[in-house]
């Protein structure tokens, strides 16, 4: 976000009053969505932030936020919409495509570090900046072996480190993606490297 130039000691308060807004006011006008809706709405984002990358359970969600099911699938498309999250499905066709997701991530790290505070998990930090790097230029699906699949065709793992490739063991077009190394080899590609797509 623009101002983190202007003065990084008050970033994540800002981005933090920046997301109030869009909930509070933007979502409010265009949505015709109530404060009470902002707060719960909130309360989704900060339950997004602090898992491990987040599955939504829609009822159960529903239940404990206190909306009714539809009204919640519709926040969360609302929020695809506004850019704070990304809904992730497995490849499908037809009819499947319009069910709920199977994976809730926000939409970049700074998401997660504003509103998971020290919770956020290194995994879902690693996870949400390779979805959010590829997914303006790359069709981005779960993968059944791997983490994502990409433009159909190619399987990423993403992980620390010691991230070993015994999950895609076998799998054709397949990549693991580490953070915390400079310098890849084979089918091993450093994580930072995706920044440089964007």
């Amino acid at each position: 976000y623009p101002y983190f130039m202007e003065n990084k000691e008050s970033y994540i308060q800002k981005l933090t009053q920046t997301i109030n807004l869009i909930l509070e006011v933007d979502l409010s006008a265009t949505e015709n969505m109530t404060y009470e809706d902002s707060y719960k709405i909130r309360k989704l984002l900060v339950a997004i932030a602090q898992s491990v990358p987040f599955t939504p359970n829609i009822s159960k969600l529903s239940e404990r936020l206190g909306m009714n099911r539809s009204f919640l699938l519709n926040a969360i498309k609302i929020l695809n919409r506004a850019d704070l999250v990304m809904e992730l499905f497995k490849p499908t066709k037809g009819i499947g495509a319009l069910t709920k997701p199977q994976k809730l991530y926000l939409n970049n790290t700074n998401l997660v570090i504003a509103l998971g505070k020290q919770n956020a998990n290194d995994g879902t930090l690693r996870e949400t900046f390779f979805a959010n790097q590829m997914k303006y230029l790359h069709e981005i699906h779960l993968a059944d072996k791997g983490d994502f699949i990409i433009d159909r065709k190619y399987i990423f793992e993403i992980g620390g480190k010691g991230k070993s490739s015994k999950q895609i063991k076998g799998v054709k077009n397949s990549f693991v993606v580490r953070d915390d190394m400079e310098v890849g080899s084979l089918n091993i590609i450093p994580l930072y490297l995706f920044g440089l797509l964007y």
